[in-house]
């Protein structure tokens, strides 16, 4: 069974046999204890505080059995680990998807016009949490006014909360669809005049931090953590 807050990825699913519906991943309407398993993949690194990543991992661990595991996958800060790079980097040059050039000021308008909650204290508590992991590989800044840095696609991070891009890109015109919702390929001149541009938020994770912050929770242990492809991951299991 899967959930998505996106209701077109859940139709697609649909569309494919799969078992899926829309949900919050701060509240997901399963009764606790009832899964052997549970998976979360892209998802807690788009959440603006540390104290709503901590729920979305509780909620996780809630809805396992007694020794079910769950697996965790988060964007990590640190997408060139131990001298080599990530995927993400690599895709920079040679890769068949067009690379879209991104301005890399800052976001217009405030932080809370575009999201929730402020994150401009994110940085102090992600400290606390990886105080005892002490962690000197990772040099993020912290957001130091209201306004979030705008990412360059395909290239280091320099900041823990930023905001990413994201173009719509590709299909065709459907029947009854207006003109500034079809899609184009990333780069064409109808990609820049019509294509709307999302930026999307992300915390991005340095070493130890994920970690720190499962370990936090007192019915979690801890069975695996460890780098994949410009993520951080933890395997853990419900006490």
């Amino acid at each position: 069974v899967g959930c998505d807050r996106s209701k077109n990825l859940v139709d697609i699913c649909g569309e494919k046999n799969f078992q899926a519906f829309v949900c919050d991943a701060l509240s997901v309407p399963i009764r606790s204890g009832s899964c052997d398993a549970c998976i979360s993949i892209a998802v807690i690194h788009h959440f603006s505080t540390v104290e709503r990543r901590l729920a979305t991992i509780r909620e996780l661990v809630r809805l396992l059995r007694p020794g079910g595991t769950a697996l965790i996958y988060v964007w990590a800060m640190e997408q060139e680990y131990k001298n080599q790079k990530s995927k993400y980097l690599k895709e920079k040059n040679g890769s068949k998807d067009t690379v879209e050039k991104i301005s890399t000021g800052m976001a217009q308008g405030p932080l809370s016009d575009q999201m929730p909650d402020s994150s401009s204290q994110d940085s102090a508590c992600s400290d606390r949490l990886l105080h005892d992991s002490k962690d000197e590989g990772c040099d993020a800044k912290p957001v130091a006014d209201s306004r979030l840095p705008v990412h360059t696609n395909r290239t280091s991070f320099h900041s823990q909360d930023l905001l990413v891009p994201w173009h719509l890109k590709g299909g065709t015109k459907k029947k009854g669809e207006s003109v500034d919702t079809v899609l184009f390929p990333a780069g064409s001149k109808e990609s820049q005049e019509l294509s709307p541009v999302f930026h999307r938020y992300y915390h991005v994770f340095c070493e130890g931090e994920l970690e720190a912050a499962c370990r936090s929770l007192d019915c979690v242990r801890v069975q695996k953590s460890y780098y994949d492809q410009g993520n951080w991951c933890v395997v853990l299991e419900k006490l």
